[in-house]
């Protein structure tokens, strides 16, 4: 008899399943059973069920709604034209959904966890302009007689050709299917398994959501938290509501205000900075209050301690600035230029950044661009070539001085480079700030949380001390407070 050979320093390797053992162990299954709808770039997922073998106890219908009054008649009307939208898919996967619950018997089924796998997809267009995106879905039962789960993800291809990206739209179709099903109490792992089979390069996943029963207890926030971490996008957005967004659809044709920090937690020089710069954005040329979005960004690198994400901390941020009522951004960009970079691939209008004395310093230094063929020029380009401006505000010197744009010291070889944008306007002093606050540090006010000293609750905007204590963010423990006042 064969024995399998272990050789010393072996590594264990995790054994991924082929797609096609995947969808023969789905097909397998005698209980799971349900439906294929796929528009905009063919049956490309259902076609790996129908080859793997035993398909017919799995598929009890696929179809293509390709024509639009076809599909129009079947989903209703999108109000805003639009097919390749969240709320197409939605509409889609409960159609197909109570379709079959309509039409077949649960009890002449009384076993069967029925399906909708559905998506909706624009490829790459022949002029190759662009790439194309889509939005993915699965609608699904564990347990015959339980409530329904979602698992809904948006896509970008990165691919050139239309061919491949049909067929990598079919594995990664597959791949949701199978982790839904086998993968569905590990959120994280079911996630990166989402690129079993598939490159990072070939397809970006920007949002996505998990809901139903199985997924009560999960955070979609996390889960955009580790979009970004596994380096499946660049960068994440979550709403007011903590729900996670499109970035594509909040940022287009948008102003666009952002504040990067690490609001750890959120102080009053952050929020004084946010409302003083949006007065003076608002009063710019070709920028109105109805179109304008502002976005509080949280770089990955910010995020990390000791090498590792901290999840909680990450989470507390976010509880603040969303109870602040503002839209978050987790980004992957290290430098400024690409997140003005970034914006600029959904909105061609007017952008500010606002920033402190320090951040704008730090801009100036060549060090932070030596991986850039053109250097610093090269990320400047980037950064001013857009409609863009930088809303400074000020901090107090190692003398005491209010250090403005005006005094600013940037490297002596940095310095006319400095002059050429100062004085073109890119950059503006924030004049309208409050000098009581500037000696307002989040590095001061977390050691404060974190040693029990009394007095940070005045550094921080009104209601997020409460919250703070309330719900013990940042390590705040109360009996540390009584016991160093006793």
């Amino acid at each position: 008899m064969d024995t399998e050979i272990k050789l010393k320093g072996d590594k264990i390797i995790e054994q991924i399943p082929s797609i096609k053992d995947k969808a023969l162990r789905i097909n397998l299954n005698e209980n799971i059973y349900g439906t294929f709808a796929e528009i905009g770039a063919g049956q490309e997922t259902v076609r790996h069920f129908f080859r793997s073998g035993g398909s017919s106890g799995t598929i009890a219908k696929a179809m293509s709604a390709y024509d639009k009054d076809f599909s129009d008649a079947v989903y209703g009307v999108e109000e805003d034209g639009r097919y390749v939208t969240e709320s197409r898919l939605k509409k889609m996967l409960s159609h197909e959904v109570n379709l079959i619950e309509k039409r077949l018997s649960r009890e002449k089924h009384p076993n069967k966890m029925f399906f909708s796998y559905a998506n909706t997809v624009a490829t790459i267009d022949f002029a190759k302009q662009f790439k194309g995106h889509g939005w993915v879905g699965i609608s699904y039962q564990i347990e015959p007689d339980e409530d329904y789960n979602e698992i809904i993800l948006h896509i970008r291809f990165k691919e050139t050709d239309v061919r491949l990206q049909q067929e990598t739209l079919g594995i990664l179709g597959v791949n949701l299917i199978y982790g839904a099903y086998y993968k569905y109490n590990d959120p994280k792992r079911l996630l990166r398994y989402l690129y079993d089979h598939l490159d990072k390069d070939q397809l970006e996943i920007d949002t996505i959501n998990f809901s139903g029963p199985r997924f009560a207890d999960v955070d979609n926030r996390l889960m955009s938290l580790q979009l970004v971490k596994n380096g499946m996008t660049d960068a994440v957005m979550f709403n007011p509501d903590g729900k996670n967004i499109l970035p594509a659809a909040i940022l287009y044709k948008k102003n666009i205000l952002a504040f990067r920090g690490s609001f750890r937690p959120v102080t009053k020089v952050n929020m004084d900075m946010y409302e003083k710069s949006l007065k003076m954005f608002l009063n710019e040329n070709k920028v109105n209050a109805q179109n304008t979005l502002v976005v509080f960004e949280i770089t990955l690198s910010n995020l990390r301690s000791d090498g590792e994400i901290d999840e909680r901390d990450f989470m507390d941020r976010a509880e603040l600035l969303c109870s602040l009522g503002q839209t978050v951004m987790i980004s992957n960009f290290q430098e400024y230029y690409k997140v003005v970079e970034y914006f600029a691939n959904y909105t061609k209008a007017r952008m500010g950044l606002a920033m402190g004395v320090n951040n704008l310093v730090d801009i100036f230094d060549e060090k932070y661009y030596r991986h850039l063929s053109g250097g610093i020029l090269e990320a400047f380009g980037k950064l001013f070539y857009r409609d863009m401006k930088v809303f400074l505000y000020p901090m107090i010197g190692e003398n005491g001085e209010i250090i403005t744009s005006e005094n600013l010291k940037v490297h002596p070889r940095m310095k006319e480079l400095y002059k050429f944008f100062k004085f073109n306007g890119k950059v503006v002093d924030i004049d309208d700030y409050d000098p009581t606050i500037l000696e307002v540090f989040s590095r001061e006010v977390l050691n404060m949380i974190n040693h029990g000293k009394p007095g940070w609750e005045q550094m921080l905007p009104s209601g997020i001390a409460e919250i703070i204590k309330e719900h013990r963010l940042f390590g705040f423990d109360p009996n540390k407070v009584l016991n160093e006042s006793n």
